[in-house]
């Protein structure tokens, strides 16, 4: 309208553009002054892009204090919406359960998703991935101190060595003296003796979910739901195997840069040095 408005009437172009006629002189009385907000906008940008869009403005407005940035998160929301920026944020869950094919283990945990320090607690499940018609199945273990990833396994099949290659990664970061209860659900994998055998030479508490009951391992269920989140529905992949890559980075990202409000805005990794080196 203001490059027009020497061809055209005032009137007619506001009436055309359906807008109040003080709108329009507002903005010609107002579009020359500098933008107070101009270097917050440019720290807006690269923090959402630099966590390639899985941060909302919240989490923005805590990154903007970091570096000197004070605003009220109502007023980082508003500024995303200027520059056209906001948060891009489940695939279908594994189920692993046959039946009984082994011993299930009692729910030692029983919902008590909280560690006063490393190795206290683990967590663990299987999920699948479905890409370029072929599966892919995820099993990670996640330390509930402070939801750290410990170690992960992705494989074509949900076949036993998926959780046992990971259990044998995992169990390397234990010291002697950690008493360690480790929770999955009753999916076979789990009831397998030679799971049990591992747990058992490694004086490790196997605890397992009641059957059917999700929320006696909702940690993990979370994680899987923030992966799927802020990875799988996120980017576009060129195969499986740059998938792979990409999970690979991201589970990086997940442990060491990767904020949680329930760790002091730390990251996992973040909040575990700080705890140890404050000791």
């Amino acid at each position: 309208m203001y490059e027009l408005r020497h061809d055209f009437k005032v009137v007619d172009l506001i009436k055309i553009a359906s807008i109040p006629r003080s709108t329009y002189y507002y903005w010609i009385k107002h579009h020359t002054r500098p933008d107070k907000y101009k270097e917050a906008k440019e720290a807006i940008a690269v923090i959402f892009h630099a966590h390639k869009g899985r941060y909302g403005h919240r989490n923005i407005q805590i990154e903007l204090g970091k570096i000197g940035i004070h605003l009220d998160p109502k007023t980082v929301l508003k500024l995303m919406k200027v520059i056209g920026l906001a948060c891009r944020v489940r695939m279908k869950k594994y189920r692993s359960y046959r039946g009984n094919v082994g011993t299930a283990a009692p729910n030692i945990l029983n919902r008590d998703f909280s560690a006063e320090k490393p190795n206290q607690k683990w967590v663990t499940d299987v999920t699948e991935f479905s890409l370029f018609g072929q599966k892919l199945y995820l099993s990670p273990v996640l330390d509930l101190y402070n939801s750290e990833i410990i170690a992960y396994t992705i494989q074509s099949r949900p076949t036993y060595d998926l959780v046992s290659t990971m259990l044998e990664q995992a169990l390397k970061r234990l010291d002697p003296k950690d008493e360690l209860v480790l929770h999955s659900d009753q999916g076979w994998h789990y009831q397998m003796k030679k799971y049990q055998m591992a747990l058992s030479n490694r004086n490790v508490t196997q605890s397992m979910s009641r059957k059917g009951n999700c929320l006696d391992n909702a940690v993990i269920e979370n994680f899987f739901g923030i992966l799927k989140t802020e990875l799988l529905y996120l980017q576009e992949f060129e195969s499986l195997e740059h998938f792979r890559q990409e999970l690979d980075d991201y589970m990086i990202y997940y442990n060491q840069k990767r904020m949680k409000k329930k760790l002091k805005n730390m990251s996992p990794v973040e909040y575990r040095t700080h705890v140890q080196q404050a000791a």
